[in-house]
C-alpha cells in the first residue's frame, strides 16, 4: 500500500479542492509561508494541501521543504479543529529556513500561522462577516503580494 493511499482523505489532491480553498477561504501569512483555510464539515480530520513552486528551488529543495511541512503538520494535526481544508504555500524564503533551522524552523513558522488562524480545537473560530471575509485585519483572499493562486505541486 503506497503512502498516498495510506493517507486516505487526509490530503487535498484535486485542483478543484485547492481552488475552492484559495477562492473561498481565509489566508494568513508570514515571511516563509502562506496558510489558506476553508471549513469542510464533510471531513473528520483536517486535510492538508501543499504548494511549493519552482521559485523555492530545484526538485531536491522543493521535496525537502514539502517533507518538513508534512512532518510539522503531522505534529500539530491532533490539536487542530476537525473539518478544515488547509493549503500551505511555501514562499521562496522557506528554502533558506529549511536549510538553516530544519524541522524546528518549519514547525515554528507553521505553528505561528495556525495560531493566528485560530485552527486549534480549543480556540474559538474566527467569525466571518456577511461578505464571507474573516475578522477585521485578517486577509480574506490571497496574501498581499500574491496576485494569482500559486502553482500546485504535491
Amino acid at each position: 500500500m503506497s503512502s498516498r493511499t495510506a493517507a486516505g482523505g487526509r490530503r487535498l489532491s484535486r485542483s478543484a479542492e485547492f481552488e475552492r480553498v484559495y477562492r473561498q477561504g481565509r489566508s494568513t501569512a508570514n515571511r516563509h509561508l502562506v496558510l489558506y483555510t476553508f471549513p469542510n464539515p464533510s471531513t473528520r480530520r483536517p486535510r492538508l494541501g501543499l504548494s511549493v513552486s519552482r521559485k523555492v528551488g530545484g526538485a531536491v529543495e522543493r521535496n525537502h521543504v514539502k517533507r518538513l511541512l508534512r512532518e510539522a503538520f503531522a505534529r500539530t494535526e491532533a490539536e487542530l479543529r476537525p473539518g478544515q481544508d488547509i493549503v500551505v504555500v511555501a514562499r521562496p524564503e522557506a528554502r533558506e529556513l529549511a536549510e538553516r533551522k530544519g524541522l524546528a524552523g518549519m514547525d515554528a513558522a507553521l505553528t505561528e500561522l495556525i495560531e493566528r488562524a485560530r485552527l486549534r480545537a480549543d480556540e474559538p473560530a474566527v467569525p466571518r462577516d456577511t461578505a464571507g471575509n474573516g475578522a477585521p485585519g485578517e486577509a480574506a483572499g490571497p496574501a498581499e503580494d500574491d496576485q494569482t493562486p500559486p502553482e500546485r505541486d504535491s
